[in-house]
C-alpha cells in the first residue's frame, strides 16, 4: 500500500483500490471510499460535516462530490492511462497519473490518499508525493510475475510443439515413409493445439500481440511437414 498526503487530525481520507486494469480500452477502475476525519465529519466519518468535493486530475472523468450529512457511498471511478501498448503482451507497461484534492464549505483541507492494487494480473509502482495541499499518484502498471511466467512458458511450449512437428517431418521425409496418417493427424491436432492454448493467455490478449509473432515462425514449418 502506498500512502500520499498529509496527515493532519483535520483531514480527508480517500482509499484508492485498482479493481480492474483494461489494457484494450486503455483505462483502469479505481474503487474510492473517501472518509473525512475528526471535525470535518459526523457520525464517525459516514457523512461530511459541509458539502464535500473531491477535486481530480484530468485523467478521471469527473470531480466526485458529497453532500453535507449525507451518507458518503463507494464509488468506482475509471482513469484513463498513458504509455504502453497491448500489442506488446505480456512485456506491456502502462501509466496513469491521479490527483486528488479535497474542498470541504469551499475551503481546501488536507487530503490522504491510500492507494492498494486488486487485479491480480498488474503489479503496480506508485511515485506519491503531495503539491500544494494535492495527493498525486504517479501509477506505473506492469503485468504481474505469475502472468509473465506462464506467458514465457506458453512460448517455449509453442515453439517445442512446433519443433517436435518439424523434426517429425523431416523424419517422415528422410526415412521416405510417404503418407504416414497418424503422424499426419498428429500433426493437424497439434496446429489445432496451438490456436486453443494460445487462447489461454492470462489477460485475454488481442490477436496480433507480442505473444502471437514469437511463436509465428514456429507454426510455418509444422504446416510445410503436413
Amino acid at each position: 500500500m502506498y500512502t500520499a498526503g498529509r496527515s493532519d487530525p483535520d483531514r480527508v481520507d480517500v482509499e484508492a483500490t485498482v479493481q480492474r486494469v483494461d489494457a484494450a480500452g486503455r483505462e483502469l477502475v479505481l474503487r474510492i471510499q473517501v472518509t473525512p476525519r475528526a471535525t470535518l465529519a459526523e457520525a464517525g466519518g459516514i457523512s461530511p460535516a459541509e458539502d464535500l468535493t473531491l477535486q481530480t486530475s484530468t485523467a478521471t472523468r469527473a470531480d466526485l462530490t458529497f453532500k453535507a450529512h449525507q451518507r458518503i457511498s463507494t464509488l468506482d471511478v475509471p482513469v484513463a492511462m498513458t504509455g504502453g501498448s497491448i500489442t506488446d503482451y505480456p512485456f506491456d507497461a502502462y501509466e496513469a497519473a491521479v490527483e486528488f484534492t479535497a474542498v470541504l464549505g469551499g475551503e481546501k483541507v488536507p487530503v490522504r490518499v491510500l492507494f492498494s492494487n486488486n487485479d491480480v494480473l498488474f503489479s503496480s509502482a506508485v511515485d506519491a508525493s503531495a503539491e500544494d495541499g494535492a495527493a498525486v499518484l504517479d501509477i506505473r502498471l506492469t503485468r504481474s510475475n505469475s502472468v509473465l511466467v506462464f506467458a514465457v512458458f506458453m512460448m517455449i511450449a509453442m515453439w517445442a510443439l512446433a519443433v517436435s512437428v518439424l523434426i517429425g517431418g523431416w523424419f517422415l521425409v528422410t526415412r521416405r515413409k510417404g503418407l504416414t496418417w497418424p503422424a499426419l493427424g498428429w500433426m493437424a491436432a497439434t496446429l489445432f493445439a496451438l490456436a486453443a492454448f494460445r487462447n489461454t493467455a492470462p489477460g485475454s490478449p488481442p490477436i496480433g500481440c507480442l505473444l502471437d509473432y514469437s511463436r509465428s515462425s514456429g507454426r510455418r514449418p509444422s504446416s510445410r511437414s503436413a
